[in-house]
């Protein structure tokens, strides 16, 4: 079944506060109508100090969609926990858990930019121990039965409707993340294809007894954005998608793999490289049903507003209702 997933980030370059102001409004409105057009899931990210605003609040973005949505699954890929107090993620997500009636599920990394450590006052050599011990918290703090904190008994509420929890994922593309997925008994998701890892991790899990699997992307990720004229379009917004392809790409380093990270210099490589695509509404028709997947980025990169809503309208009008009649 063809599936429908829209990607936020809020990205705004020069952060001018009308305009943000602006952004965030407009990426509740599509949420909503993503939901009423039945689309699978809305991924949030994770990121600090970024000079063009990238997503620092991600579940308070969350909230905002489950107050406006029915149905639509939320997922955290991925929720930095090691920058976060885990006493006050359990109660966010549970709170979030009861009031979306169990739609999010969460992707939990250690993050990749030290600057992010620094900013949060957290200790990036350190940041294993810290990872294990904010997923340990995590999931005692879930149980709602009391448990040791710091050398005091401590009991957190409410629980999740969700049982036995939410699901939670351990991401990351290394082999310490197998093993500490397969340690908590918990789902891996990997960022990019890693069939080293994944294979890691399932011996892992049949070491230690433990059921698992493994989420893992099958190749490099495709944002569609629907458009009249895609050579237009590449001239007049290819700035705005390359602006966050170049972003991210200058925060991976050599020990990283992404299936979202371009290795592109310009718009022109980038264009040709095919991880972004501004296609008409055919091309956009024939792009989802051979990939089985439309990865939605309607604010891209701090795209204008008229044409981010041009392009999902084109895509909610003109090529979803073919891709479900023919699903």
């Amino acid at each position: 079944m063809t599936m429908a997933v829209l990607r936020f980030n809020c990205i705004q370059p020069g952060l001018e506060p009308t305009e943000m102001s602006a952004r965030y409004k407009a990426f509740v409105e599509m949420a909503a109508i993503a939901d009423e057009q039945g689309f699978g899931i809305i991924n949030f990210e994770e990121h600090h100090g970024a000079a063009n605003g990238w997503s620092p609040s991600p579940m308070l973005m969350a909230g905002m969609v489950v107050a406006r949505t029915k149905r639509i699954g939320i997922n955290f890929g991925a929720l930095l926990l090691p920058l976060h107090d885990p006493v006050r993620v359990a109660e966010d997500l549970a709170v979030l858990d009861l009031t979306s009636g169990g739609r999010v599920t969460t992707v939990v990394g250690l993050g990749y930019r030290p600057s992010e450590y620094q900013l949060h006052r957290k200790d990036w050599a350190g940041r294993g121990k810290l990872m294990d011990h904010c997923v340990d918290t995590v999931l005692k703090a879930w149980t709602g039965e009391p448990f040791e904190y710091f050398g005091e008994t401590v009991q957190v509420t409410p629980t999740p409707l969700t049982k036995p929890h939410p699901i939670l994922m351990i991401g990351g593309t290394s082999k310490a993340t197998a093993r500490r997925a397969a340690r908590f008994g918990l789902p891996m998701y990997t960022a990019a294809p890693v069939p080293e890892v994944e294979a890691l991790y399932y011996a892992e899990c049949e070491r230690l007894g433990v059921q698992g699997f493994c989420v893992m992307p099958a190749g490099m990720s495709v944002h569609i954005f629907v458009v009249d004229d895609p050579a237009k379009a590449w001239a007049t917004w290819g700035q705005h998608v390359w602006h966050e392809a170049s972003t991210y790409a200058g925060w991976q380093t050599s020990d990283i793999s992404s299936a979202a990270h371009s290795h592109a210099s310009n718009v022109d490589e980038l264009r040709a490289e095919g991880m972004y695509r501004f296609v008409t509404p055919d091309e956009a028709v024939e792009v989802v049903r051979s990939s089985g997947t439309a990865l939605l980025h309607p604010l891209c990169g701090g795209m204008p507003l008229e044409p981010a809503w041009d392009m999902y309208h084109r895509f909610v009008d003109q090529v979803w209702p073919k891709v479900r009649a023919a699903s």
